[in-house]
């Protein structure tokens, strides 16, 4: 089965092709326009998609070939509803007009099993961390559509600390990569900022929602507020001091829920994802953490893409799945949901 992915959730608008030999093609437009203001401006990034989506799906469609595929996936959330709407509506119209089957992907479902396109890919069960500027957790993924959430963030998550900190030291957006490069020139012990745990927690707040809190949670907002007190302190380390000591409490953070996960579970088999994924620290201390068995995707596959949508698609369809025309776009949406 040949699929059509689009993906258009945040600032990224793709398309690719994913069949059974793997991916045929993989376009990504990037959209600098939201760089000026610090951030993602959600209706800049839908015009953007507006104006970028039947480009990026024909450059895919004729990169690999393919004059009709078997079938159309799209993002259908979690992301920023309007973003979500451009390449929902794209997608649903192209398998009407084709009269394919269509699938309705969840965003952080694809980014969970992107690992699966590559060679070797990983065998169920195994660990997924997904890990980027909105989301942030640990996933037992036992197969597709069977997952449980052993760890997330309580607070912000892993890559919104990235830009939050990165905007304190006027490094501009996005702050992961600036960050990342100019911790390659300082000393990640200089500074030694928290590596914060989360107190188990379960209780019922008084409007009766219940809350709780696993020990495997994460929180970043500790972390940011200490850089934002060193950086505003009377002798505040070099810029990529700062940068090297902030990621490398990131990164600690994050293998530490890893490791636990393992010994909590058994399962050694490690996967990430999203677009925290491409840190060149986390990439080579996962890949060098005893007793784990990393699966490291390419950076391309990182950051938000098509092919990612387009396999998650795939791997539904072939399970029988389709979804109706008028599925609509969902803001937030838990994976296997």
């Amino acid at each position: 089965m040949i699929v059509l992915g689009i993906e258009t959730s945040c600032d990224e608008t793709a398309a690719a092709i994913v069949g059974p030999l793997g991916v045929g093609s993989d376009i990504i437009h990037s959209q600098a326009i939201h760089t000026e203001y610090g951030g993602v401006v959600p209706e800049l990034a839908s015009r953007a998609h507006a104006e970028k989506v039947v480009v990026a799906v024909r450059a895919a469609l004729t990169k690999a070939g393919v004059e009709r595929p078997d079938a159309v996936a799209a993002t259908a959330g979690p992301g920023l509803v309007g973003a979500v709407l451009v390449g929902l509506s794209h997608g649903r119209a192209l398998a009407a007009g084709w009269g394919v089957p269509f699938l309705a992907v969840n965003h952080l479902e694809a980014h969970l099993l992107a690992p699966l396109l590559d060679n070797p890919a990983p065998a169920f069960p195994f660990l997924s961390l997904v890990v980027s500027g909105g989301h942030t957790a640990l996933y037992l993924a036992r197969d597709v559509g069977d997952y449980t959430v052993l760890a997330q963030t309580i607070d912000d998550a892993a890559g919104e600390a990235y830009d939050k900190v990165a905007r304190m030291m006027g490094l501009g957006y996005p702050g992961g990569p600036a960050i990342d490069r100019l911790a390659g020139q300082g000393n990640p012990t200089a500074v030694d900022f928290p590596r914060p745990r989360v107190r188990a927690l379960q209780r019922t707040s008084r409007r009766g929602v219940q809350l709780q809190r696993g020990p495997l949670d994460m929180s970043f907002s500790g972390l940011k507020t200490a850089v934002r007190s060193h950086v505003q302190g009377p002798c505040p380390a070099s810029p990529p001091d700062i940068a090297a000591s902030f990621q490398a409490a990131v990164v600690d953070v994050l293998l530490d829920r890893i490791q636990r996960a393992v010994r909590q579970t058994g399962v050694n088999r490690v996967a990430i994802g999203g677009g925290v994924a491409a840190n060149s620290a986390l990439r080579q201390r996962l890949a060098e953490l005893p007793g784990v068995q990393a699966f490291v995707p390419p950076r391309s596959r990182c950051t938000d893409n098509g092919a990612m949508i387009a396999q998650c698609g795939r791997l539904r369809l072939l399970r029988g799945q389709r979804d109706p025309l008028s599925v609509s776009a969902r803001s937030g949406w838990a994976p296997g949901e």
